[in-house]
């Protein structure tokens, strides 16, 4: 609803420059200025139009003053300097802003455009880890603020089954000594044995080329057996991945498996139709020279086996097909990939992807590696982080039972893994602090705090949504109101700004500024007995709508009770 007042200005601006015989400049700029007294919209487009008048800024805007019609939802309209400033009028705006506000606050118009999505996308060679946890969560919340903002979204997870470390896992159940503990989660397992056979592999370098064939015997196609086995490592695997995206709210609406690419045809379509840009010698190969990029793509190896680069040039082919817009997260390691693969795709006429590259995330103690098998799963980071909230509820709550407490621990500690991470943008690289992390004071807690608070204070009051048929006054006075009314009124923009951007750094800010504002009114405005009791208690009803809902677009629950 803030753009209302952004839409209204910019309105009466172009009336008043036609009025006067002036060109409508492209793209009146308005703003919030730093400082309220300034306004709650201000305009430097007297700036804009002086160079073509050849007037000074100031006599510009003394000319638009005389002559500009004030909307209904401002309450003036005056100058400081040469920049024009609309000052709200907050009787009607408020109404405007909180009669607009209903359960699905948020939730856009529809774009009539289908956005491909892929995140996660690990290796099915044990448990998500630390470093497998930014791609998740930054590919699941900008997924939710992509279909809120009014997008058709389907999130993808492109299953590597054709990878090396798959032939190892099939090898290692083919000569190791190995049974999987049948209690124990899966990924858990599978990475398990992925670690032995590398320790195998360290010791005898040899026994490489028997992973080698078993790799390009699976890729032929024609072993039935090893087919079944290669799948059932791969879906065991994912059972236990799915598991740990469960909890952590990460969801996928679809597996697609490169192997496919292989089985229907499309690598070898992609290779004929990119026939007369290949090289050959010992493998097949572009040469990316004259495209600024000094590496080559290699697209089939010397055993004339496919690469992961050319199963996900097929992937990217079918995803440009099937939508308006491809997006990938992906690690910074990833750029050179990326940028060699844009090539091929651009000479099939494919659509090039949007690429979110994040940088790594690690615990304090050092990075990890599923190679060496010293790493930190997100099953374990999930279990420390509940086990460390509970422990802050014991102490504040102890009138709550033992399964009331859990529910909220397990809340606190998921949310505070989720926006810990969604809080930054993607190029900074994080250590995680769990001090931060789980501060009831500054992290994701005291959001869902601001949340519970105000479902505690509308049960109290036996609070009735349609309280305001009955409100006569709709003048908010308290600075602190007004405060909160503008920052409740920004959310529609801040969810635009974060589709455009792929970002959502911006969505975690703003649920921190709304909890903020919040908790400032909660304190110092008497909301049940004062005279505008009504009216304090809708602004309460729409502030946990909007704190919801901006939780939810992070992937966070929102407790009635902390």
């Amino acid at each position: 609803m803030y753009r209302i007042l952004m839409t209204e200005s910019i309105k009466s601006l172009e009336n008043a420059i036609s009025h006067l015989g002036w060109e409508i400049p492209e793209g009146i700029r308005v703003e919030e200025p730093p400082n309220p007294e300034l306004g709650d919209v201000a305009s430097s487009v007297s700036f804009q139009l002086a160079k073509g008048l050849k007037r000074s800024p100031m006599d510009i805007t003394k000319e638009l003053l005389s002559v500009i019609v004030k909307p209904d939802i401002f309450s003036k309209i005056d100058s400081k300097g040469p920049y024009i400033n609309f000052y709200a009028d907050y009787g009607r705006f408020s109404r405007a802003v909180l009669d607009s506000i209903k359960e699905d606050y948020g939730k856009l118009e529809e774009k009539n455009r289908k956005i491909i999505l892929e995140h996660t996308s690990a290796n099915p060679n044990g448990p998500l880890h630390i470093g497998h946890i930014r791609n998740s969560i930054i590919g699941d919340s900008l997924a939710r603020v992509l279909k809120s903002a009014g997008y058709d979204v389907e999130t993808q997870y492109y299953v590597n089954d054709m990878g090396r470390q798959i032939a190892m896992i099939v090898w290692g159940i083919y000569n190791l000594e190995y049974d999987m503990d049948p209690v124990g989660k899966l990924d858990h397992e599978i990475g398990k044995l992925y670690f032995q056979v590398n320790e195998e592999l360290r010791a005898n370098p040899d026994l490489k080329v028997e992973v080698s064939a078993l790799l390009k015997r699976y890729e032929k196609g024609d072993d039935v057996e090893l087919e079944e086995l290669f799948e059932d490592v791969v879906k065991k695997c994912l059972r236990g991945i799915s598991s740990t995206c469960h909890r952590l709210n990460v969801k996928h609406d679809a597996f697609i498996w490169e192997s496919r690419f292989i089985k229907n045809g499309s690598v070898a379509r992609i290779l004929k139709s990119l026939d007369a840009y290949l090289q050959k010698n010992e493998v097949v190969y572009m040469d990316l020279n004259e495209y600024g990029i000094e590496k080559e793509l290699i697209l089939i190896r010397s055993d004339g086996t496919s690469l992961y680069s050319t199963r996900d040039l097929a992937y990217h082919v079918e995803k440009s097909e099937k939508s308006d817009t491809v997006i990938d997260v992906l690690g910074s390691d990833h750029k050179l990939a990326i940028d060699q693969l844009k090539v091929p795709l651009e000479l099939l006429g494919a659509k090039k992807p949007e690429t979110i590259f994040y940088e790594f995330i690690t615990l304090p103690e050092g990075s990890m590696s599923t190679r060496r098998g010293v790493f930190i799963s997100v099953d374990d980071l999930m279990e420390e982080a509940v086990e460390r909230a509970m422990k802050e509820i014991v102490k504040r709550r102890t009138d709550l039972n033992d399964e009331e407490m859990l529910k909220i621990a397990e809340q606190v500690g998921i949310g505070a893994i989720r926006y810990y991470i969604a809080r930054l943008s993607p190029e900074k690289h994080i250590i995680f602090k769990w001090d931060e992390a789980l501060s009831f004071e500054r992290g994701c807690a005291s959001i869902q705090y601001s949340h519970a608070r105000a479902c505690k204070l509308l049960e109290k009051a036996n609070y009735n949504n349609d309280t305001k048929e009955v409100i006569n006054d709709w003048v908010f006075e308290h600075p602190f109101e007004i405060e909160l009314v503008k920052i409740i009124s920004k959310f529609s923009s801040v969810i635009e700004e974060s589709a455009r951007m792929n970002r959502v750094h911006n969505i975690a800010q703003y649920s921190q500024d709304i909890a903020s504002a919040f908790n400032k009114y909660y304190k110092s405005v008497q909301v049940i007995g004062s005279d505008k009791e009504d009216l304090r208690l809708l602004l309460v009803d729409k502030s946990r709508i909007t704190i919801r809902n901006c939780l939810k677009l992070m992937g966070i629950e929102a407790p009635d009770v902390m």
